[in-house]
Formats: structure tokens, sequence, C-alpha cells
């Protein structure tokens, strides 16, 4: 497996990667909006950087690490907004090497910390960040979409 920081060539394939995840989970996000979402990283990398996880040349894994600056953490923080692994491959470790990257990544650029979010139902994903030493918080995320 090589994992590698999408580049514009990558568009198309970080692109449906996201798409199929965000059908998984039942967020509906236009494909123009989706589309614009990816260009917007890949054309500024102060951002935050998508990672592309290939198999044998085949893309079967994305996630997107955003920067962010928190007081709370007191600078720069890595904001894991999106980690996702076609079905297909999960349990084999592509996860874990993916999360692993963004990690190492995060570290490399000066982050302090690694922020994410996980849907209270979905347990294979909070083992997967358990294992890797993340640890809960008693909180509860509110959003409001602006129009």
């Amino acid at each position: 497996m090589v994992i590698l920081a999408a580049e514009s060539a990558d568009r198309d394939a970080v692109t449906d990667l996201l798409a199929a995840q965000f059908r998984e989970h039942d967020i509906a996000i236009s494909p123009e909006r989706l589309a614009a979402g990816v260009d917007g990283v890949l054309d500024d990398p102060g951002r935050g950087v998508l990672l592309l996880a290939r198999l044998d040349g085949q893309p079967v894994a994305v996630a997107y690490l955003a920067w962010t600056w928190t007081l709370e953490h007191g600078g720069r923080v890595g904001w894991l907004e999106e980690l996702y692994v076609r079905p297909e491959h999960r349990n084999g470790g592509v996860g874990t090497a993916l999360l692993s990257d963004a990690c190492r990544r995060a570290r490399e650029s000066g982050c302090l910390a690694i922020d994410l979010e996980v849907e209270s139902g979905h347990a294979r994903a909070i083992r997967l960040y358990e294992r890797h030493a993340f640890r809960r918080l008693d909180r509860t995320r509110l959003s409001l979409r602006l129009p």
C-alpha cells in the first residue's frame, strides 16, 4: 500500500471516495459542492492535507486532515475530518496505516494534537481511534448550516 498527499491529478479519486463515504453515512452534499471542497484543499495546502491510499495502484481509502488553531491546545491542531476505507478493504490494516500516516504528518507540521469526531454508534471506528491512544471527550458537537 502507498499513502501519499493527494494532488490535483487525484481529484476524481478523492472525490469518489468521499462521495461513497457520505452516501454510506447519509450525508447529503451535491457533487458540485463536494468537488469545490476538495478543490479548496488541493489549491491551498494551508487548509490541510488530503491523503490517498492506493493498493496495487487502485484508490482504496482517503483521509482529510484540516489545519486549525485552537486555544484549548494552545496552537496548531489537526482536525481529522474524514477517514474512509472502501468496505471491501476494511479489517486489513488500511485504516490503521492511514491514521498512522495522518498522525505522523500532523506531528511533522507542528500540530500539538489531533481532534476528530465519530458518530456514537460507529463502534469499529471508535475502537480504531482508541487503539491509537485517542481518548473520548464528554462533549456534544453541534452544527449550524449557513445559507
